[in-house]
C-alpha cells in the first residue's frame, strides 16, 4: 500500500475556464504550486495573460492564457490545440467560468436565460466531448465542474443560476456513467458562500453578517479553500471518487440557524 503523497500526480495539463479570477484564478494557482500546467481560459484575454504570467514567474510551471467566451463552442477547437501545444498533454478540465442572475422570476428572459445554461452547464458536455482523446489518452485524467449549494437550496433572486447549477449535478453524474469506462473521472463541487469577485456586490449591499449568520464556522470562505479542493479531486490522491458533489461551505447547507 503506497501512502506516499500524490496531489502533483498525474502531471499533465488543465483546463480552468474562468480561470483569472475568482475560484478559477484560485484553482489554477493551486494547481501549479504542485508543478502541473496550467491553460487559463477567460473572457478577459489581458487578464488570463496576466495570470498566466504569474503563475510561470511564480510557480515555474507552463502556462497559457487564452481569451474567450465560453458561451461560443466554435471557439472551443482552437483553444484546445493552443493548449495542448503550450503544456504538451491535456489531462484535467475545470470548468468555473460563470456568470449570476440577480433579477428573481421577474427578470427571466429568453435570452438571459439562453445565456446563463450556455455559460454554466452547456460547456461541461461540450467541453468533455471536445477533449475526450486527451482525456482518454492520459491515464488519470479527470474533470471538476463547479455547481453551488444553490443547486440543492434554490435561491429566488437567481433562478437562472440555480437551474443551470442543478443541471450540472445531474450532467454530472450522466458523463461519470460514460467517462468511467475510460478510466475518466468527473466530479462536481458546490461552494457556499466564498468571497469572489463576483459575490463581493452582495456582500457590500446587505447588513454585515447576512451570510455569516448562517453558515456554522462563522464565517465566509476564500477561493483558495476551493482551490484545494479542485487540486485534489484532479489528482491520483481522489482516484476511487467519481460521480461526487463535494460541498465545501463550512456548514450553510446542514445549518438551520436564521
Amino acid at each position: 500500500m503506497n501512502m506516499q503523497p500524490s496531489l502533483s500526480s498525474p502531471h499533465t495539463g488543465v483546463i480552468i475556464t474562468g480561470g483569472a479570477s475568482g475560484l478559477g484564478r484560485a484553482s489554477a494557482h493551486a494547481l501549479a504550486a504542485v508543478g502541473r500546467p496550467v491553460a487559463i481560459w477567460d473572457i478577459n484575454g489581458d487578464r488570463a495573460a496576466a495570470v498566466a504570467d504569474e503563475i510561470r514567474t511564480e510557480y515555474g510551471v507552463a502556462s497559457i492564457g487564452i481569451g474567450l467566451d465560453i458561451g461560443d463552442p466554435d471557439r472551443y477547437v482552437a483553444a484546445i490545440d493552443q493548449s495542448r501545444q503550450a503544456l504538451g498533454s491535456l489531462g484535467g478540465l475545470v470548468h468555473a467560468a460563470g456568470i449570476v442572475d440577480t433579477g428573481s422570476l421577474e427578470g427571466v428572459t429568453p435570452e438571459n436565460w439562453d445565456r446563463g445554461i450556455n455559460i454554466h452547464l452547456r460547456p461541461v458536455a461540450l467541453l468533455v466531448q471536445a477533449l475526450y482523446q486527451d482525456l482518454k489518452a492520459n491515464p488519470g485524467s479527470a474533470v471538476v465542474a463547479f455547481a453551488s449549494i444553490n443547486a440543492t437550496l434554490g435561491n429566488r433572486i437567481n433562478p437562472i443560476y440555480s437551474a443551470a447549477k442543478g443541471g450540472v449535478l445531474s450532467l454530472v453524474r450522466s458523463l461519470a456513467d460514460r467517462l468511467g469506462d475510460d478510466g475518466i473521472r468527473i466530479n462536481s463541487i458546490s461552494p457556499g458562500q466564498i468571497l469572489t469577485p463576483m459575490l463581493q456586490p452582495a456582500v457590500d449591499a446587505l447588513p454585515k453578517g447576512t451570510f455569516e449568520k448562517r453558515i456554522l464556522l462563522g464565517r465566509m470562505g476564500v477561493p483558495a479553500e476551493i482551490g484545494r479542493v479542485v487540486r485534489f479531486l484532479l489528482s491520483d490522491e481522489a482516484s476511487y471518487i467519481n460521480a461526487s458533489e463535494v460541498v465545501v461551505d463550512g456548514g450553510n447547507i446542514s445549518s438551520q440557524r436564521d
